[in-house]
């Protein structure tokens, strides 16, 4: 068997995988509340890896190590962002998290947020499923886009074979096993990510002779290259390097797809050991993504076309051709466990948010399923036609993935965290907060020049909160005044 077969028989054997543990997943499917958190029964293991998997997407070994592979040293500033983040958000959110949506019996992070507020106008519910389907949908988009690299840079077959690849399979099994089916694969996905973040950057060290000939190799890049200030001083290394990078922790506040993993978990009490295996798993991880893309500038060269495609090219330059099958099949697992999760959450809000909630369709437990998973098609195609229309663009990931993340970040995470912790949060302010970040993750989007003033990620959740808190105090103010006069 050839390097190239042995590559696409070790990866096809792996997606098959995948689509099995889905079509055996569905046996437990009995209703909406096992379509959309399992019947809250993951264990802290499952709940860990499959939150961690879930939430690193392709960026994490395709946009990240690419970054890396431009910008240098300077890109472990969004590790340190990174790891900050998901500490936060095991330590602050998930246990009063889990507690009060079990008490409610909220299914989603709209749920949520109605039945805290009392919000009868609908409005916190309808605004929260509109920046779900606006943000997940373009989050899809960019992982679809990653199958297409991978497959590009391993085989050259065109992309769009890639986009549909990725797609079909990922959908199939979602659509048939719910979340326990993403769960479960997302375990498998998550210790297969794992060790390519680990063995690639060490095996690609050892064939150049070590951290002194990386380095030697790499002096043609400048001293920026090889520092984590990336050459530059004073405002422009604060503003620009740290806070930009350092940034990308603020968004792991908002992020439903890793939301539902600790209200998913079977009891409150296992969460603390659940997150310290989410945090070992970072800790092991994250040092190697972007070490992939530097390890790759010394092996490959600078000269690569696509930036996002050097871990799959870096993998087959090193390893033997089942090998790097297994290698590549662990950065289709970071797209995978990413968009089944952001796919189940899309749907989820589709039926329980839109249908059942604000347009009071009453349905059966088993039509209910069938309604989520015929939103689940409908969700993938239109990212899948995103994704084909954004074909030429070199940086598509990192970019993507940028802006959705933030918009999910602003729009969720403010709100959620005061909502969670600060009893003087009224609904005003909750959802001035999610309009406002949304708002102004599209602004900061459209109009280069406020980015060179702070950060999209720093910005839009700034403006969340700031307006969480400020809606909220004058809300009190009022409401005294009334009482009061």
């Amino acid at each position: 068997m050839t390097g190239d077969s042995s590559i696409l028989a070790g990866l096809l054997l792996y997606l098959a995988f995948m689509v099995i543990v889905g079509v055996l997943s569905s046996r437990y499917m009995k209703s909406l509340d096992d379509y959309v958190l399992g019947g809250r029964r993951l264990g802290p293991w499952v709940a860990a890896i499959s939150e961690r998997a879930s939430g690193e997407s392709a960026w994490f070994l395709l946009g990240l190590p690419g970054a890396a592979y431009g910008m240098g040293f300077v890109g472990f500033w969004a590790v340190i962002g990174i790891a900050s983040g998901i500490l936060f958000s095991w330590t602050f959110i998930a246990i009063p998290l889990r507690r009060q949506t079990a008490a409610m019996g909220a299914l989603t992070i709209p749920d949520y947020f109605e039945m805290r507020f009392g919000d009868r106008s609908r409005m916190l519910r309808l605004f929260s499923t509109v920046a779900i389907l606006v943000f997940y949908t373009a989050y899809v988009a960019a992982q679809l886009n990653g199958a297409g690299k991978i497959l590009e840079a391993t085989f050259g077959i065109p992309v769009e074979y890639g986009l549909l690849t990725g797609a079909v399979v990922v959908l199939l099994y979602t659509m048939l096993g719910g979340f326990l089916a993403v769960a479960w694969t997302d375990l498998i996905q998550g210790v297969l990510m794992t060790a390519v973040a680990v063995v690639l950057p060490v095996v690609g060290l050892i064939k150049i002779g070590g951290f002194g000939k990386l380095s030697e190799a790499l002096q043609s890049r400048g001293d920026g290259f090889m520092s984590m200030s990336g050459g530059e001083a004073g405002s422009a290394f604060l503003f620009g390097v740290v806070v930009a990078n350092l940034s990308w922790g603020l968004g792991y506040l908002g992020q439903p797809h890793l939301l539902t993993r600790y209200m998913a978990i079977r009891k409150t009490s296992e969460l603390p050991k659940s997150g310290a295996i989410a945090m070992g798993w970072t800790l092991l991880s994250y040092w190697g993504a972007p070490f992939i893309g530097i390890v790759g500038l010394a092996i490959l060269g600078p000269d690569l076309a696509d930036p996002e495609q050097v871990m799959p090219l870096l993998a087959k330059a090193l390893m033997p051709g089942w090998l790097a099958g297994l290698m590549i099949a662990g950065a289709t697992a970071a797209m995978m466990s990413t968009a089944d999760s952001q796919l189940l959450v899309a749907s989820s809000a589709v039926v329980e948010d839109i249908c059942v909630r604000l347009l009071g369709i009453r349905a059966s437990a088993a039509k209910l399923v069938l309604m989520s998973r015929a939103a689940t098609v409908i969700i993938a195609g239109i990212a899948l036609y995103l994704a084909w229309a954004s074909l030429n663009n070199s940086r598509i990931i990192d970019a993507t993935v940028s802006y959705a993340w933030t918009g999910l970040g602003a729009s969720f995470g403010p709100p959620l965290l005061l909502a969670l912790w600060w009893k003087r949060t009224r609904r005003a302010g909750a959802l001035a907060g999610m309009v406002g970040g949304m708002v102004a993750t599209i602004l900061w989007k459209n109009f280069e020049s406020l980015g060179a003033v702070l950060d999209i990620k720093a910005a839009a959740v700034l403006i969340s909160a700031l307006l969480v808190v400020s809606v909220s105090l004058w809300g009190n103010a009022a409401g005294a005044e009334r009482t009061t006069g």
